[in-house]
């Protein structure tokens, strides 16, 4: 074999390991364990728990997420719209009082509604709109997902005669509030002008909580 023939061989040998290397380094960066984990925080570990531990098969989940929907452009709300979704949101609140399980519903569908006036897809596939949002709001996704499994248990209670308790209900309906808050209220401002509203969003949370409650009676005195 002649000298040049071997140069050759090695510089392609050489290229081969440098394209392979790039790919695995470059696969780090989004598909590798660093890159979705930081993308997707407390969804990856969730990813990870219902693939009964199985990191690579989680891998595998939240990459092919990141290729359907990273390229997502959310459509912007004009101030109208936040106003009447902000409305609907604060009478789902107050439905809450008298009808917790409607309320439940109501925010379920409300968020579906939501996702979708922002370029998610369609409240209808619900499963596909879920996994849209984890790729962009990943650490308040879950609380859509509980609200809506709340909301089905609920239809089914209604069938049934049975019912979740006042308790779940309440909490799954302010677990789905950040998602909602994100939704409408865009961090695109300054980091500190987006903590300052979501911070007094919690706070009006909080303060219907305490307002709102159902009084519970004190349990007899022991005679």
């Amino acid at each position: 074999m002649s000298t040049a023939m071997i140069v050759l061989i090695v510089i392609v040998a050489v290229v081969v390991v440098g394209a392979a290397v790039s790919l695995v380094l470059g696969g780090l960066g989004w598909y590798g364990r660093p890159g979705l984990k930081r993308r997707f925080g407390p969804e990856y570990e969730r990813t990870v728990v219902r693939h009964g531990g199985d990191t690579m098969a989680a891998r595998r989940e939240l990459a092919a997420r990141v290729r359907r929907h990273g390229d997502l452009r959310e459509r912007p709300l004009d101030p109208a719209g936040r106003e009447h979704y902000e409305a609907r949101w604060t009478a789902v609140q107050e439905h809450f009082v008298d009808s917790p399980r409607q309320a439940v519903a109501e925010a379920d569908g409300l968020l579906a509604e939501l996702a979708a006036a922002r370029g998610y897809p369609d409240g209808g596939h619900y499963e596909e709109q879920v996994a849209a949002l984890s790729v962009h709001h990943a650490d308040h996704v879950d609380g859509y997902r509980q609200v809506h499994r709340v909301a089905r248990a609920g239809a089914g209670d209604a069938m049934t005669g049975t019912g979740s308790g006042t308790e779940q209900m309440r909490t799954a309906l302010l677990g789905a509030r950040p998602l909602f808050d994100d939704l409408t209220h865009p961090t695109g401002g300054s980091s500190a002008g987006a903590h300052r509203r979501r911070g007094e969003h919690h706070v009006g949370q909080d303060k219907w909580l305490r307002r709102h409650a159902p009084h519970r009676p004190h349990p007899p005195a022991a005679g």
